[in-house]
């Protein structure tokens, strides 16, 4: 077996360092991507719970303290919206990231990146809170 020269050496370690900065880069975006996931199923949950609420304010005596829970339940999902429309920035900032760094390392087709972190849209405040 016929030893490595000093260039291949190098080239070798170049390469490595590449797909280390690259998995880093990637692994950056699915966990941004992973939070928005999580950020969205809480907000549903919530949602659904608010929801059965507004049922159970069609026929409670006691209207004004669910109508208060209601209220309450709205501000806070807002606020979780707000929290992950932020999330979606992060994700996309991180996407950006990837993007520049696969560019700088002459990978220029980047439509299978696309398909892989789908970043997903903003979510639209709920009216009312």
């Amino acid at each position: 077996m016929q030893e490595k020269t000093f260039d291949e050496i190098l080239k070798e370690e170049f390469l490595k360092e590449r797909a280390v900065v690259l998995g880093r880069t990637g692994e950056s975006v699915a966990r941004a991507v992973a939070k928005l996931q999580r950020m969205a199923q809480i907000i549903e949950e919530n949602h659904q719970h608010m929801i059965s609420l507004e049922r159970r304010l069609c026929g409670e005596d006691d209207h004004n303290n669910l109508k208060k829970t209601k209220e309450k339940a709205l501000k806070d999902i807002n606020k979780m919206i707000l929290q992950y429309n932020r999330l979606c920035d992060h994700a996309q900032l991180r996407y950006y990231y990837l993007i520049v760094t696969r560019e700088a390392m002459g990978l220029r087709s980047q439509h299978r990146m696309e398909e892989f972190y789908r970043i997903p849209p903003k979510k639209k405040q709920l009216p009312g809170g």
